[in-house]
């Protein structure tokens, strides 16, 4: 975890002494040499906030994060702190933690399962308003020995307050002490007995080293293809160039670049030519988007599998050179004298797309609209818990008469608190 301390992510061995040690004031995105999943998800977390203090929530769709994803919790403290309810909850972690039914609440998630460990920590988040790295081990509910590691991470609706709380977790699960030995033996054999090898260099994912630092890459035999060249032609010379920017000991900027931009001539070319377009979309089991169309295009170019937070801010670049109309083999040079490169552009476009947006909805108005508009509930249909007793949204009619609309979940702790305040 000290990649994680060293970014200002606290770490359950540091028994989180200091909202302080925790607080981050610019998260910077981790090296991309840390392949681990809960930093993939800080560095998800890092690119969304843009110029906000918070990521917005209307940014986080769980459901279509592959990596991570079906790892992933999302807590809604607009409930109660006591007690968020549970609005997403990733099908690995459901199925690690034996959850068959719908759960609702914290209070409900299962003691001594994986989800337990996760939420233990989501009051830290509120204290350090920062996201919180942990790991440790336990005993599960199947009486299995786990390790695990994760993260939570804080969103807002508002950009001020903490009302929705994202956490990712993976875990494995301890082989017995005469298996991991016997493991150990076969590692160590088959290490000694192997050639040696080069060291493998990490992928790179546009981190911060200069050019000139690794050298010059070399894109001699990459010229765009002739006018009349099938799609298929354009799109091997995007993925060549792209193999070349992840493996290539240069790994520099312009290399990277230059991927985007042939990426870019491609996104092009597909438009210019819609059935061939689409008969590598089908070949590829591929489907556009309408609400993000150059994602395809990027994974067409990077592969399906690539780092799903790169495939979405270079589909991003791509839809920022669409906007601008920029010319068939000019964006490359164009994101090279872009004032901060790639990541600046990603941010400033998605800022743009931002101030473009209606402004959202007024949640109070919105669900007072909905009860004004609410059928009539009967009242015999209407749970009660074992004292008989229910909490309700009644609304007045035009003849004076009142008819309940709404109820709020039985046992919830919301409505624990309405019966409170009610009795005083």
């Amino acid at each position: 975890m000290d990649i994680l301390r060293g970014y200002g992510i606290a770490s359950e061995a540091d028994d989180f002494e200091s909202a302080d040690d925790a607080a981050i004031e610019t998260p910077p995105l981790i090296g991309s040499d840390e392949r681990r999943m809960q930093v993939r998800a800080y560095n998800y977390w890092a690119s969304l906030l843009g110029e906000r203090g918070l990521p917005s929530i209307e940014d986080l769709s769980p459901e279509d994060l592959e990596d991570f994803g079906p790892y992933s919790v999302l807590l809604d403290f607009s409930t109660g702190l006591e007690n968020p309810a549970l609005v997403y909850l990733g099908s690995a972690l459901r199925e690690e933690c034996e959850i068959s039914g719908p759960i609702q609440f914290i209070n409900d998630v299962p003691s001594r399962s994986l989800l337990s460990r996760l939420t233990d920590h989501y009051l830290q988040i509120i204290a350090n308003a920062a996201p919180i790295g942990f790991e440790a081990g336990f005993v599960n509910q199947r009486g299995a020995e786990i390790l695990y590691r994760g993260i939570l991470m804080p969103f807002s609706s508002n950009d001020e307050t903490i009302d929705f709380v994202f956490g990712v977790i993976n875990w494995k699960e301890v082989a017995a002490t005469d298996v991991s030995a016997e493991i150990d033996r076969e590692v160590e054999e088959a290490l000694r007995t192997a050639p040696s090898a080069p060291p493998v260099a990490p992928i790179w994912a546009d981190g911060p080293a200069a050019d000139d630092e690794f050298g010059t890459l070399d894109l001699s035999g990459m010229e765009t293809p002739d006018e009349d060249a099938p799609l298929a032609d354009w799109l091997a010379l995007a993925r060549d160039s792209a193999e070349q920017a992840r493996t290539s000991e240069a790994r520099s900027h312009a290399a990277l670049y230059r991927a985007i931009g042939l990426s870019y001539d491609f996104a092009l070319v597909t438009i210019a030519r819609p059935d061939e377009y689409a008969e590598l979309l089908a070949n590829s089991g591929l489907k556009v988007q309408a609400r993000a169309p150059m994602t395809a295009v990027v994974k067409l170019v990077f592969g399906s599998a690539y780092d799903k937070t790169r495939i979405t801010e270079y589909a991003t670049a791509l839809d920022h050179a669409r906007a601008k109309g920029i010319a068939l083999g000019s964006f490359g040079d164009y994101l090279a004298h872009y004032e901060g490169g790639l990541k600046a552009l990603v941010r400033d476009e998605r800022a743009q797309r931002r101030s473009d947006d209606p402004a959202r909805p007024d949640r109070q108005q919105t669900a007072r609209a909905a009860m004004k508009a609410a059928a009539a509930l009967d009242p015999f249909a209407v749970a009660t818990d074992g004292d008989g007793l229910a909490v309700v949204i009644a609304r007045r009619e035009k003849d004076g008469s009142l008819v309940l609309v709404g109820a709020l979940p039985e046992g919830s702790e919301l409505s624990q608190r309405a019966i409170i305040a009610a009795a005083n």
